[in-house]
């Protein structure tokens, strides 16, 4: 199961707070470095795996994330 796609994200997925509210993003995060540990559709805390060739985040209703579907 992957994330949802056609869903606009309504929490910023490295502080769980609504977008709206426009909460700073540390530089790690804004950098590429940190895998998102908030659900971006739901705010859930996703269960994190972090290994050496990458990250994989999942939540519990909305599925799964990669850093190999992040990359630009």
């Amino acid at each position: 199961m992957t994330v949802v796609a056609d869903k606009e994200p309504v929490y910023n997925e490295f502080t769980g707070k609504p977008l709206a509210e426009g909460a700073p993003v540390f530089a790690a995060a804004l950098l590429g470095l940190e895998p998102p540990r908030y659900c971006a559709y739901c705010a859930r805390r996703m269960i994190v795996q972090v290994s050496p060739d990458g990250w994989t985040a999942r939540c519990s209703r909305h599925g799964e994330l990669d850093s190999k579907s992040r990359e630009r």
